[in-house]
């Protein structure tokens, strides 16, 4: 089996192309390539194949073989590998409400349904960043899912382990809980990163993200990043901080995220409802995997 290592700001993954090749059980495969010690090494696998609705559809599977609805990071390596590989031909210009214009543009299926990206590309004919429409942020606490009698879930309190934690939860496609803190340093996060993500409240697990605003367009954040654990960065969480921002009013609607593996460009567009996400992907090697 032939694939590609790649990542996007550190959240690495193994791409495969289904375009040509087949994976028999793509579950059991992310867990193997996922090892760091005796497969690859990698956040996920990644399965890029052929769509009936769209340029190209992906699948995305964590370190455990969970299946994931969305990975955002992992949507502009899809994009990057689409163009670079010449498997679908671009559309035209891609127009962001209030925020600009991309000349070249794909459309790709994922389960969060199909997603425009615009594309930037370099002098070598290579796509260098990515601008993805992550759809309208999900808000209804039924939808998300989190298990409460309750609308929406904005600044409200989750007890664990002795402490209280304020939460605004957000789905992306997937479920994302948003703790803001003052100080990133005393958060222990492999330690309580699992037990929010397999808390009762979430029954299909959540990502869980704890972000400190540096101003009203700036906020870092950590991840622990639901079915891999802590992760250098995700593109879905960050769409859920920047939304969780703007509704307990501590950012603005455009806003940078600092993450371990570097930064994103965010914006909740108000006339649309939709996100749009802009970063780079990174092509790191490519090789043959014994078996499939």
């Amino acid at each position: 089996m032939e694939f590609t290592k790649m990542h996007g700001l550190g959240n690495d993954y193994v791409y495969v192309s289904c375009f040509s090749q087949h994976v028999e059980n793509p579950a059991e495969l992310a867990v193997r390539v996922s090892d760091r010690h005796f497969g690859i090494g990698s956040d996920g696998l990644i399965l890029i194949g052929p769509s009936d609705i769209a340029d190209a559809k992906m699948r995305m599977f964590n370190a455990d073989g969970s299946e994931a609805q969305m990975c955002g990071n992992g949507i502009r390596c899809v994009a990057k590998y689409v163009y670079d590989h010449r498997l679908a031909r671009t559309h035209t210009e891609f127009s962001i409400p209030g925020l600009g214009t991309f000349a070249s543009s794909l459309r790709i299926e994922t389960r969060r349904g199909v997603l425009t990206v615009g594309l930037d590309i370099d002098e070598q004919d290579k796509v260098s960043r990515v601008c993805v429409n992550m759809g309208q942020p999900i808000l209804e606490a039924a939808r998300i899912p989190v298990a409460v009698v309750a609308e929406s879930i904005i600044d409200q309190e989750l007890a664990i382990e002795g402490q209280t934690l304020s939460m605004t939860c957000v789905s992306m496609g997937n479920p994302h809980a948003v703790f803001f803190c003052e100080d990133l340093h005393t958060i222990e996060l492999a330690h309580i990163g699992p037990l929010i993500e397999h808390h009762e409240l979430f029954p299909e697990r959540v990502n869980a993200h704890f972000v400190k605003s540096v101003s009203p367009n700036e906020f870092i954040m950590e991840t622990w990043e639901r079915g891999s654990g802590i992760t250098l960065a995700c593109g879905t969480g960050a769409c859920a901080c920047a939304v969780a921002g703007v509704l307990t009013g501590r950012c603005q609607r455009q806003v940078t995220a600092h993450l371990p593996g570097g930064q994103l460009q965010l914006y909740w567009c108000e006339r649309d409802n939709c996100v749009y996400m802009t970063g780079p992907a990174t092509e790191v090697f490519t090789g043959t995997w014994p078996e499939c």
